[in-house]
């Protein structure tokens, strides 16, 4: 059987970040540079060394799902933080371009998330520990946990952090069918998720995909524990805004932010017949793994993906870079994208709302298919003077005209996994 040559575009996008909770909102706020790291207001941070982070101020779930969805809305009670991000911006998406009931087959309706294994809320856990301690030094009695504590830990918790949990949901909650799967690679698995519908699509296994990406870690847990093994910024309590620093000489370590981005990513023809608006097409994907953070993994599969899309360094407008103020790999970075393309143009928006984990890679991508579509690209703050290890043309400034029809979008982890995305303005 022949598969017939199918073009990737995307359609409905929803995005939820510290910058804005939808799309038009998120895109003024990177014309503005308006920071959106600010320190920590969901708990008291004082006894952490990292006191700040990219948090979505006032979230409530149910304000992004409508009414008439009311099993969507009763089931937000069985979700962590993260999951209801993923599910809100999904929303978003299908209400932007998504098809509509009986313009899709629900076979051919796939999902595709980006998501981690969700790190536990105290409320869930805390009750259950407090009655299983005992001593002086509050020891937790494994027997007493057993007995007593367990009685206090809703029977449903585990299902609020499963990092499947958000393709399960958004695929109950659209009649999806087809396509479904999550990919848990920490950084790359928004990217990591692009690219395997991407694949999907152009095996013809489906003709429609919500694609998407969402993290939160801004809770006490997971703040104690990134402060413990996370090179996260120390300096920057007094001054958060400058927190993040990609490319910069005087970068000295993350922020963790939250948030997620779900697109629709459908077959051209598809969307043509059905009368979707087309906001950018995806023409190449390439993943990879960089063992020894060098540089030449990285730029090898920057040219893969630009080798598949048709295109060369002088077609690209810039390279949405995922550098997010850690040293080591901020370097790592710079040498593969000087390698694979050269001079290009780079921006990297992570200063504006940090490391947004499994949301990263289309959060961000989400600002160049905004760009291509506006004719402007926003610019990086916090780069007053770029690394000398660090050797790219940061876009640093006011945001300047789209000159050029592709830009690159690049995710990684600090393993060495690596993927690169390439998208052209229609």
């Amino acid at each position: 059987m022949t598969i017939p040559q199918r073009r990737a575009v995307f359609t409905g996008l929803g995005v939820l970040t510290p910058i804005g909770t939808d799309p038009a909102a998120y895109w003024q706020s990177l014309l503005a540079g308006t920071p959106g790291v600010r320190r920590i207001g969901s708990f008291d941070p004082s006894a952490l060394p990292c006191q700040i982070a990219g948090e979505l101020p006032g979230f409530d779930a149910k304000k992004f799902l409508p009414a008439e969805m009311k099993s969507a809305r009763k089931a937000l009670k069985t979700m962590a933080r993260a999951i209801q991000l993923g599910v809100c911006a999904a929303e978003q998406a299908m209400a932007a371009g998504g098809p509509k009931k009986g313009q899709i087959d629900p076979f051919r309706f796939g999902i595709e998330f980006g998501c981690v294994m969700v790190a536990t809320e105290l409320d869930d856990l805390g009750k259950g520990g407090q009655v299983s301690c005992e001593g002086p030094d509050s020891t937790v009695n494994l027997t007493k946990w057993g007995a007593d504590g367990l009685k206090n830990v809703p029977p449903l918790w585990m299902l609020k952090y499963l990092p499947n949990m958000p393709a399960c949901h958004v695929s109950i909650n659209y009649d999806a069918q087809g396509p479904n799967n999550t990919i848990t690679s920490t950084e790359t698995a928004g990217l990591m998720a692009l690219g395997e519908a991407y694949r999907l699509l152009g095996r013809n296994a489906a003709d429609f995909f919500l694609v998407g990406g969402c993290d939160s870690k801004t809770n006490p847990l997971s703040q104690s524990r990134y402060n413990g093994f996370y090179p996260l910024t120390k300096s920057h309590n007094d001054t958060p805004a400058a927190a993040v620093r990609p490319f910069d000489a005087a970068r000295d370590g993350c922020v963790i932010g939250e948030g997620a981005a779900v697109f629709g990513l459908e077959d051209l023809e598809f969307a043509r017949k059905r009368g979707a608006t087309v906001l950018a097409e995806l023409v190449g994907f390439a993943s990879g793994y960089d063992k020894g953070k060098k540089g030449p993994v990285l730029a090898g599969v920057i040219r893969n993906a630009l080798k598949e899309a048709g295109v060369g360094p002088a077609d690209v407008d810039h390279v949405n870079a995922a550098a997010g103020g850690w040293p080591e790999l901020d370097a790592w970075e710079a040498r593969g994208i000087r390698e694979a393309l050269g001079d290009v143009p780079v921006v990297s928006y992570k200063g504006l709302f940090g490391n947004t984990g499994a949301a990263s890679g289309l959060i961000e991508l989400a600002a160049s298919v905004l760009a291509l579509q506006h004719g402007e690209r926003p610019g990086t703050v916090n780069c007053d003077k770029v690394a000398a290890d660090c050797q790219v043309n940061v876009h640093i400034g006011p945001p300047r005209k789209v000159t050029k029809p592709v830009a690159v979008k690049l995710a990684y982890t600090d393993r060495g996994q690596c993927a690169a995305a390439v998208v052209r303005k229609v």
